[in-house]
Parts: C-alpha cells; structure tokens; sequence
C-alpha cells in the first residue's frame, strides 16, 4: 500500500490531468498498480484497468464530479478535492491477472499500425544488430 496525491488519483478517476506531478504523477501511480513499466501509449488502457479498482478502493471519488475541470481553474478542483477528502489517499495494486502486459512496441504496432512504427534496434559488441524484442519472450 502507497499513499497517492488526491489530484494523481482524481486524474486516473475523473480522466483529466489533475496531478500536481503532471504526467509523472500518473507513471507513478500506474506502474505501481500494474506492476508494470509503462510507456506513454499504455497509460490510457493502464487507467481504463486501474479506474475501477481505485473507486472500490474509494468510493467515496465516484461522487466528485469533475466535469467543470479546465486549465484555468484544475487547482481550485484539487483544492476542494483536498478539503473533501485529504491530500492523500493510500492505493493497492490491482490484482495482477486485472492488468494485460503487452510488450509496448507491439502495443504501439497494433495502435497505428506496423508502416508507422520504426524500430531503432542497437548493435551488440561485434556491430551486429540486436533482435527485436517482440513481448512474446
């Protein structure tokens, strides 16, 4: 169990940037409910995972209502949030079987397609390229 910023963990809920981390903020907490290494294209699906566990965890976050959050006025939000519930809320992992590990240049393959996607692959020793890793290691 860790203890999360109440603005991190209204982001993964209320799906808006409120961390006072930024994006930091998110890699945090999502790699420590995932157990994983995520990369920025995972971080969508990793918060579609974790959202439901955070508000079992919580469920007292599924009545902030966030719709009103902009760029202009996000800290006021993370104010009233703070004064509702603390600055801080400790967060479990979710169970491991509730998270999908996907190796994340396949994941970004099968996002935009392989003609997009450039694999720079660097040499061993000798020169020679590396093998790709496929995430089916």
């Amino acid at each position: 169990m860790r203890e999360f910023h109440i603005g991190t963990i209204l982001s993964i809920t209320q799906d808006r940037l409120i961390s006072p981390d930024g994006v930091d903020g998110l890699y945090a907490i999502l790699n420590y409910m995932t157990g994983d290494n995520l990369y920025t294209h995972q971080l969508p699906r990793a918060m579609r995972e974790c959202r439901p566990w955070l508000l079992r965890q919580h469920p007292q976050l599924a009545g902030f209502d966030g719709d009103e959050i902009n760029r202009d006025n996000w800290q006021d939000h993370i104010a009233r949030a703070v004064a509702m519930y603390g600055e801080r809320l400790s967060v479990d992992p979710i169970p491991a079987d509730d998270h999908e590990r996907i190796h994340p240049v396949q994941e970004l393959v099968d996002m935009v397609g392989p003609e997009k996607v450039v694999v720079v692959l660097p040499s061993d020793p000798q020169g020679k390229a590396t093998e790709p890793a496929t995430g089916k290691e």
